[in-house]
């Protein structure tokens, strides 16, 4: 299971919030504190482009980057993860589709973002993980809500929507083509001898019921 700080997915700017007073900031009620606020903005102004939805980026950043560096270590703290992931995929999808930045164009930068969020739990699952420079890349989900924020205080809410999604694409398909090309193929080959007629097979070696050689199977308690 990887750390939960980890899965926070922090930017630069969250982290050094945290180191502020580390352990101090409860991170679920910060969490969720930032969430409401976001919410709260959002539903104000019916999640159009104005001074407060883009404000509030901002205010989760403040509430929820003070706890990046708690242990995490409290009964609820796993709840802190998805709390987060709901507040960025919130504020993405309601500031872009009330504010007129195309659907397809919402929905791929979701997608994005949930693929990558994706990528730091599916690897540590087959003890891998990506290096910490690539993550930093991605900006985290603070980083990413301020840029958005930053194109809609500039009038340009959709073309941050689409240098955003592009960006994040461009990087994650760099990222699974370098391991894949780092990753090692084995291949099981038998020879025509381990076959009757000569026929070449690929794969796992067929087991016959007499390989043990007639023995009894042993089993770890000395059980037969």
């Amino acid at each position: 299971m990887p750390d939960l700080r980890f899965l926070r997915d922090d930017g630069h700017m969250g982290r050094l919030l945290g180191r502020v007073a580390p352990g101090v900031a409860p991170p679920l009620i910060t969490a969720v504190a930032g969430a409401i606020i976001v919410a709260v903005l959002l539903v104000a102004d019916q999640g159009r482009l104005t001074g407060i939805t883009l404000f509030a980026p901002v205010a989760a950043l403040l509430l929820s980057g003070l706890a990046s560096g708690h242990p995490h270590n409290g009964r609820f703290d796993r709840l802190v993860p998805p709390v987060l992931r709901a507040t960025e995929y919130g504020y993405l999808a309601v500031l872009g589709l009330a504010s007129g930045v195309p659907g397809p164009l919402v929905f791929v930068l979701l997608m994005a973002v949930v693929c990558h969020h994706r990528d730091d739990v599916a690897r540590p699952a087959v003890g891998m993980r990506r290096p910490s420079r690539v993550r930093d890349a991605a900006l985290g989900w603070d980083g990413r809500m301020l840029v958005i924020a930053a194109g809609g205080a500039l009038s340009a809410l959709t073309p941050a929507y689409g240098i955003l999604a592009g960006y994040l694409v461009v990087l994650q398909v760099r990222e699974a083509t370098r391991t894949w090309c780092a990753t090692p193929v084995a291949e099981v080959r038998t020879g025509s001898a381990d076959t009757p007629g000569g026929d070449e097979q690929w794969g796992d070696r067929p087991i016959s019921p007499d390989a043990d050689g007639g023995r009894t199977a042993t089993g770890t308690n000395g059980e037969a």
